[in-house]
């Protein structure tokens, strides 16, 4: 719980993180050179950002929708790569005392395996995402915690990130500090969200490398 509370702290400073990275992005897009107008800049003399979006000049106000947006963009792509590179076979893996080594304490009691880990994101991203939107989901909530097979979890995950995405579609400039529950906002939801969602990522990452797979999301990083 206390990695929990600490990744929605630190999640808590993505809004107001969005304007600087906007920032940043327009630098670095603006960073052309060499022949033809290449470099980081591109071929045609247009700035493309860090994400691979457009370069936004500093100081711009961007529309909360579409900066919630891009950011959602990013930790789909994070997830379902990662969720799609787990083998179907491996979707009941869990972590036990039999892959340390001999005699080493340990305690894995309980803990959830790797279909657990995905259908607890995706519950959450409900949860989370229908408090932004004020918008309810369809189907059995419930039954999405007894999802076991890779391609009913990619499913799901499919469907609560385009909820997710028609979610934040809602919110505006004029809304998007109003309370959903007691001091919670819509942005602050949203940060929560995602920190929520990079936790629940860590924690798949490491089911992938016990597994000796490379999360897509490393995989050039380690090229």
């Amino acid at each position: 719980m206390a990695i929990k509370r600490n990744a929605v702290v630190v999640a808590l400073a993505v809004c107001s993180a969005l304007g600087v990275q906007a920032t940043l992005q327009a630098q670095m897009g603006g960073m052309g050179g060499g022949q033809g107008g290449g470099g980081m800049g591109g071929n045609r003399g247009g700035g493309m950002g860090m994400g691979g979006g457009p370069a936004v000049a500093p100081g711009t106000i961007i529309d909360p929708a579409k900066s919630f947006d891009a950011q959602l963009t990013q930790i789909e792509n994070t997830i379902m790569g990662a969720a799609k590179a787990m083998p179907a076979e491996k979707y009941g893996f869990a972590p036990s005392p039999a892959i340390f080594a001999p005699g080493q304490a340990v305690k894995y009691d309980g803990v959830r395996t790797f279909a657990q880990l995905c259908t607890h994101t995706i519950q959450a991203n409900y949860r989370f995402f229908g408090a932004i939107g004020g918008i309810k989901p369809d189907g059995d909530m419930q039954a999405i915690g007894n999802l076991k097979t890779k391609d009913e979890i990619l499913k799901a995950f499919a469907d609560t990130f385009a909820f997710a995405h028609k979610a934040v579609a809602n919110v505006t400039p004029a809304n998007a500090f109003e309370s959903v529950r007691g001091m919670q906002t819509r942005a602050s939801t949203f940060a929560a969200a995602i920190g929520h969602a990079e936790d629940e990522y860590g924690q798949i990452v490491e089911y992938l490398r016990m597994n000796a797979i490379i999360p897509p999301a490393s995989q050039m990083k380690e090229m």
